[in-house]
């Protein structure tokens, strides 16, 4: 073989090799996840996208369409970050009064928002619509914190001036909104401290108050750990319109979901959502232990069973009323808005 034809050669093979790692390569690039398991839920049809994953957290996404006629609310933090809100202390443990001092704009309470000062800081345990120019409306609350019945620093012992975080873990949102039980309220704020205190390795109980869940979970090592999934996850949504609402696994799990009715009343709750599931991660996690993988057809499954067994209806106020179902395995609440048709704005489901 002569020099010539030797080099022609190798070119031609070169050629060959190159084509077919092209194909190869654009094949791969097409790949894609298998697709999405949609379920029929009452209102609407639901996709759901995912397993996002960090460490011990697995979330998947909820997108369906917006719900016509579905209004925007401002979130309790925001409102009382921009003052549209007062929430008064009543010196009754279980019951506190809110206020909406707008002319305009309408307010949405979720269960499990935390309001931090007074003369104990509280868990809020209802779903609540607090329309423009409300006037102060009773809401029901648990003391997630014990013993301390006075003013704590600076903050007003009057009022409550922040809403930053939610209470953790499904067995403390189940005392709160399923037993309404301050006794079991008190024991899952204490369960909850000494798991995050053996997860981060430190005692997270503040000398301020060493009852406060709000305090307990302000450590600097627990928001460090929660920050940490939060920077892996937040992400998820972004780029993708029509995300409705998110359901998560711990340690392999399934624990809980929340769907909203359209895209804009769900979108400024994912990052306190997001903060939240990432603080019961971390005080689910333990060291070296695998788990197996949550599958997207289990989660759709949880969200439909859930929808089952037996039910109540509560009027919270005549605009907001509150259904609630429950069978052996799971918990389920929706929050109608009563001035809208009883148009549904808030699903929470909890796996028992």
């Amino acid at each position: 073989m002569t020099k010539k034809t030797f080099a022609v050669l190798i070119a031609f093979l070169t050629f060959i090799v190159g084509v077919a790692l092209a194909r190869f390569s654009l094949v791969n690039s097409n790949k894609t996840p298998p697709g999405p398991i949609q379920k029929e839920f009452q209102a609407s049809n639901y996709r759901l996208s995912g397993p996002y994953q960090h460490e011990n957290l697995t979330i998947f996404l909820i997108h369906g369409p917006n719900q016509a006629g579905s209004q925007k609310f401002l979130p309790l933090q925001e409102a009382l970050e921009r003052k549209v809100v007062v929430v008064h202390e009543t010196s009754d443990v279980n019951e506190l009064a809110i206020e909406n001092v707008s002319a305009s704009e309408e307010v949405f309470v979720q269960a499990g928002d935390i309001v931090k000062g007074g003369q104990q800081d509280r868990v809020l345990a209802v779903d609540l619509i607090v329309p423009a120019k409300s006037g102060q409306l009773p809401i029901s609350a648990f003391c997630v914190e014990h013993g301390r019945w006075s003013q704590r620093g600076t903050e007003s012992a009057y009022k409550f001036d922040t809403s930053d975080q939610m209470i953790a873990t499904k067995e403390l949102k189940m005392a709160a909104r399923r037993d309404l039980s301050q006794g079991r309220v008190w024991a899952e704020v204490s369960a909850v401290q000494e798991k995050l205190s053996a997860s981060v390795a430190v005692p997270v109980r503040s000398a301020n108050s060493q009852s406060s869940l709000q305090l307990a979970v302000e450590n600097d090592k627990v928001q460090a750990s929660a920050a940490d999934y939060v920077q892996k996850l937040s992400s998820i949504v972004e780029g993708q319109n029509d995300v409705i609402g998110f359901v998560f696994a711990v340690n392999g799990k399934l624990n809980s979901g929340d769907v909203y009715g359209a895209t804009w009343i769900f979108s400024p709750f994912w990052p306190r959502l997001l903060k939240t599931a990432a603080i019961e991660a971390v005080a689910e996690r333990t060291s070296g232990e695998k788990y197996e993988p949550v599958s997207i057809a289990s989660a759709a499954d949880f969200l439909t069973a859930s929808e089952k067994g037996s039910e109540t209806i509560k009027e919270v106020t005549t605009r907001t009323h509150m259904l609630q179902r429950e069978s052996d395995k799971s918990l389920f609440f929706e929050t109608r808005d009563m001035a809208h048709n009883g148009l549904w704005i808030h699903r929470n489901y909890l796996m028992k």
